[in-house]
């Protein structure tokens, strides 16, 4: 009688624990996104922000180099959001002070349903009104309180992050070589240059992407053609999602303005042309390999962001699965991981 062979094969038990580890911690950034949210954004802020920091110390104290790289953080947070506010304020304004004509392209929407038996004829008066309207003051009063709590917070973590990066590398490198500390310290080296990377590669598309919007609305005659352009600039930062509303928005005014389908249709192609080549053509040649992850991964990462962290998950879930690839390629436990989701071999040879 044979005594059976046993199996060569690794044991499940670590593969497992791994998932529970990986359903434990985003469950946790789930429920306390008030705290890994900011500390996510910090993360990416300390990447971007650490050779100028660097630099700075070289020639002068370091607290010092820390007041200038946060004023600088500051000075580009509010150029930012101060344009966005701009922007949509002024699009606001025209919005409500065209209401006539929005309310009668609904009305011969609303004819045109109900003639293909779809009722909507209620929905103007019940969820359109001056309730309406005091709902959603109150609502984006609030997320702006909570904007700049959530930034506050994070040029906290950014000002105790800058100053603790030597010293957390100096920790790391005592870890012996092909540790988890290693890999560590080596992949989140590489991570913050991608991420560098990918930051400066997704400013130059967005910047393109709002001169080519602003040129063709302006050349289309459609109003506002500068705040599309800021618009669409800004909504670029956001994969996916922020496109398909840089392009829907400008084709609605279109309608109201242009009160024609055709153009409204025109305007709708030549935008969504606009961010196909820019987006799909041009970005992926200018960032090259190095920023190379699965289509789908980046559409699951913007989206499953958006789950755990509304609009600021799915800015930052691209350059968290930028960071999960390049650290996982560091270590042979976890390199599969990595080939997965869009490293291939060959890259990882070179790590």
């Amino acid at each position: 009688m044979t005594e059976p062979t046993s199996n060569p094969g690794r044991s499940p038990v670590p593969a497992m624990v791994g998932i529970c580890a990986l359903i434990l911690i985003l469950a946790a950034m789930y429920w306390a996104q008030n705290v890994f949210a900011p500390l996510t954004f910090a993360l990416l802020l300390i990447a971007m922000l650490w050779p100028f920091q660097r630099a700075l110390q070289s020639r002068m104290p370091q607290l010092l180099a820390l007041l200038f790289s946060l004023t600088v953080t500051i000075v580009v947070m509010v150029l930012f959001s101060s344009l966005l506010a701009w922007s949509l304020s002024r699009v606001g304004r025209y919005a409500l002070s065209d209401t006539a004509r929005f309310q009668t392209m609904y009305s011969e929407l609303a004819v045109w349903l109900e003639g293909r038996g779809i009722v909507v004829s209620g929905l103007w008066e019940q969820h359109f009104n001056a309730s309406w309207v005091i709902r959603i003051v109150q609502h984006v009063s609030g997320r702006l309180n909570t904007t700049l709590t959530f930034l506050l917070v994070v040029l906290i973590y950014v000002m105790l992050g800058l100053l603790e990066v030597s010293a957390i590398g100096r920790k790391l490198a005592g870890f012996k070589p092909g540790s988890v500390g290693q890999a560590f310290l080596i992949g989140s080296g590489e991570t913050a240059a991608k991420l560098r990377r990918y930051m400066w590669v997704r400013t130059l598309m967005s910047i393109m992407t709002g001169v080519l919007v602003w040129g063709l609305t302006y050349a289309a005659g459609l109003s506002l053609s500068a705040e599309w352009g800021v618009i669409a600039f800004a909504l670029n930062y956001i994969p996916v999602i922020g496109p398909l509303f840089a392009t829907v928005l400008p084709t609605l005014f279109a309608i109201a303005q242009f009160e024609t389908w055709q153009a409204a249709v025109l305007v709708f192609v030549l935008l969504n042309l606009i961010q196909f080549l820019v987006g799909s053509y041009l970005e992926p040649r200018i960032a090259g390999n190095a920023l190379s992850i699965s289509p789908v991964m980046v559409l699951f990462a913007v989206f499953f962001g958006t789950f755990l962290w509304g609009i600021a998950g799915a800015f930052i879930g691209v350059p968290i699965v930028i960071a999960a690839v390049t650290i996982c390629a560091h270590h042979e436990s976890s390199r599969w991981i990595a080939d997965i989701l869009g490293v291939g071999p060959a890259e990882t040879s070179k790590n």
